[in-house]
Formats: C-alpha cells, structure tokens, sequence
C-alpha cells in the first residue's frame, strides 16, 4: 500500500462522531493537497476493508456528494445519528468540520 493511501486511512479514522472533513482537507492531511480525488477513490475501494467512517467526508463546500439517491441517504442518516445536522444534504462546516488532526507541526 502507498504511504498517502496509508495517510489517507489513518486521517479518515481519525474523524470523530458528531464531525466532517472535506475530501481536499482530508488530501492536505494526507500530505497531497491536491488529491482529492484519489481520497474519493480510497473511500469507494478500501472503506469496508478497514472500516472507515466514509459517511464523515463530504465535499468542499459541506455537501453530501453521493449521486446515488439510496446511499446519499445512508451517508445523512449516519451523519444525523451523530448529531450532524443536515439541511438539503448540506452541513454546516463552521460547526461541524473536523480540524484535529496534526500534520507537521499545525493542524489541517
């Protein structure tokens, strides 16, 4: 396994109940700012394997971005049952995004 795709599952399970990341933020903590599209291509592949909370990453603008209608309510269901509050597949970032985690010596 590539060391980001190991950074990527660590920064992933580090996000606690009640919080989100962004697929860029998540990206940054994994060391490439620029690959948010590879974390939406580890979560699809790798999320049953190791058990990640993949329903805590949304995108860029705090926007469940599943296009499939079943697991887009799946994904909100989750977030709900945490105590995320999800208005038209929105959440608010201010209050809910993840900020925790430590990369270097400041937080992402």
């Amino acid at each position: 396994m590539k060391p980001f795709t190991q950074q990527v599952i660590h920064v992933i399970s580090s996000i606690p109940a009640g919080n989100v990341m962004t697929y860029g933020q998540v990206a940054r903590a994994a060391g490439s700012p620029r690959a948010a599209r590879q974390v939406v291509r580890v979560l699809h592949t790798m999320s049953r394997k190791y058990n990640l909370p993949w329903h805590r990453v949304v995108n860029g603008k705090g926007e469940i971005a599943i296009k499939d209608e079943e697991s887009a309510f799946e994904q909100q269901s989750a977030l709900e049952a945490e105590g995320v509050v999800v208005v038209n597949k929105k959440i608010d970032l201010q209050e809910f995004q993840y900020t925790g985690v430590k990369q270097g010596d400041h937080y992402v």
